[in-house]
């Protein structure tokens, strides 16, 4: 089995260092420049197909006044390439163009997604003699910055980005942040479909699921160059990824959905997660969960949360579905990641201050 792998800064919050406990990884709470975090990963698939990191501190090059906090999760499928490759490219991307601009915003944001899209591509261009399997290798992208009292959430694919917001009465009130967009959601369909209204087999149901054209559940990604870029549909590529027409527009996109916003008061905290922990949870429960508990380990205590709703889905034990082992847990759940940010609003408002912080948790390239 492949060996974790958390990359963690030379000046790091020094709460809690980041531990791994068979398949799981996990840091039980640390501190960002808003506030503290947590965040745990569990591996089903044989190889963890998931990545996620979180950076805080400066986030440009040459302006150490934009301070601020960068959490991304990314979700990947048909292998680990593309989600480690966001891993390594997403945040230097973000801080160049930052630089270029002297600040964070929704353009800034998209542009990073389009280049990191783009240096995959060029990437599978380069490895296609060797490692044409490349083309086929995608990744949902879920990005969040906190900087000058906003909140910016970017999304390509199904992950979820949910904030916890307190409520006059006592308790704690879900609001999805994030757009998402998964053939099965009525919103990205119709969009799929204006964007291809020549084509009537851009979406096929297929297992009772929508498909875009039979194969994929997402309809933005980073990577999945077959969707992307013709030259990439045909031999070498395995039968199952080749499309029987030609196309010249790309089917996928990786133009993130962006929202916007101005934290409030009663703002506690944001669960960005993907697609395996809304599986089991829906976005109320989580916030529940994460409102009701302490916060040391309330990542983890999501995680064991949704293993322990996938159980009972299957009529199991938890205890049974824990000694399953990676590959075949992926019948039970996928690969999920968890990272709760909590935001003390001062902070939020002056950029608070903390040890600059670079964690990235998922696997090791060896």
């Amino acid at each position: 089995m492949v060996k974790p792998f958390w990359r963690i800064g030379a000046e790091r919050s020094k709460i809690n260092p980041t531990k791994n406990d068979g398949l799981t990884w996990y840091n039980d709470l640390g501190l960002h420049a808003s506030g503290e975090f947590s965040m745990a990963m569990i591996q089903a698939n044989s190889v963890m197909e998931d990545q996620c990191q979180i950076e805080s501190g400066p986030l440009t090059f040459n302006n150490p006044a934009v301070q601020g906090t960068f959490v991304g999760v990314y979700d990947g499928h048909g292998g680990p390439e593309a989600s480690r490759f966001i891993a390594d490219n997403i945040f230097p991307n973000l801080k160049k163009f930052a630089s270029e601009d002297g600040e964070v915003s929704e353009q800034v944001i998209k542009k990073a997604f389009a280049e990191t899209d783009r240096e995959f591509l060029m990437a599978v261009k380069k490895q296609w003699r060797t490692n044409p399997q490349m083309a086929s290798v995608g990744s949902c992208c879920l990005a969040g910055v906190v900087c000058n009292g906003l909140v910016y959430i970017a999304n390509a694919g199904d992950s979820r980005a949910v904030l916890g917001r307190s409520e006059r009465g006592g308790g704690v009130r879900a609001v999805q942040l994030s757009v998402e967009h998964n053939a099965n959601v009525e919103s990205a369909r119709q969009e799929l479909w204006s964007m291809h209204p020549n084509d009537p087999s851009i979406l096929v149901m297929k297992h009772r699921m929508w498909r875009v054209k039979g194969i994929i559940q997402v309809t933005k990604s980073i990577g999945d160059a077959y969707l992307k870029r013709a030259e990439f549909n045909r031999e070498p590529l395995l039968p199952k990824f080749r499309l029987e027409e030609h196309f010249t527009k790309p089917i996928l996109s990786a133009d993130p959905s962006v929202t916007v916003t101005r934290l409030k008061q009663g703002d506690e905290f944001m669960i960005l997660a993907s697609d395996g922990l809304w599986e089991h949870l829906s976005n109320q429960e989580a916030v529940d969960i994460v409102h009701s508990s302490p916060r040391q380990g309330i990542a983890r205590r999501l995680l064991k949360a949704a293993l322990k709703e996938a159980a009972k889905k299957r009529e199991m034990r938890y205890s049974d579905l824990k000694e399953i082992h990676p590959g075949v847990r992926r019948h039970f759940h996928d690969d999920i990641t968890i990272i709760v940010v909590y935001l003390n609003s001062q902070m939020v408002k002056t950029n608070g201050w903390a040890s600059p912080l670079s964690i990235r948790g998922g696997n090791s390239m060896h």
